[in-house]
């Protein structure tokens, strides 16, 4: 209850949103999270931006599906056999990338591009 009262008492700040442009990345470290109810799993990729002091998580990408680009997650989908779906946005992704696992993304320069919403993505697409 006390926690809501000092919620509810708060100021409007005056320090700017800082917002990263869209350019090259390198990743730092990659690792796999459980999201939702479901627990989908996704990657996330941490990544050093040339504007940011602290790395940033990406673990979205744009890329070319059926002649339109499409945004989406790096979700962890698997075929029968365990391994990484083909054809879907992770593998496309790995693919573009010239790696065959998540884990060899590490060290990676990529390039980023902003969604719709402004948060950075990996841009999968030529």
């Amino acid at each position: 209850m006390v926690e809501i009262r000092n919620e509810l008492n708060l100021k409007v700040g005056n320090k700017e949103v800082v917002t990263l442009k869209p350019g090259v990345v390198k990743v730092v470290d990659v690792k796999v999270e459980e999201l939702g109810s479901k627990k989908a799993k996704k990657v996330i990729c941490l990544c050093k931006h040339p504007n940011a002091e602290e790395p940033i998580q990406i673990s979205g990408i744009k890329y070319e599906k059926k002649e339109k680009l499409v945004t989406t997650g790096l979700w962890v989908n698997k075929d029968d056999e365990g391994n990484i779906q083909k054809g879907c946005a992770l593998a496309v992704f790995l693919n573009l990338c010239g790696v065959e696992t998540p884990a060899e993304l590490k060290e990676k320069e990529l390039t980023t591009v902003s969604d719709d919403s402004g948060y950075l993505i990996f841009k999968a697409y030529w």
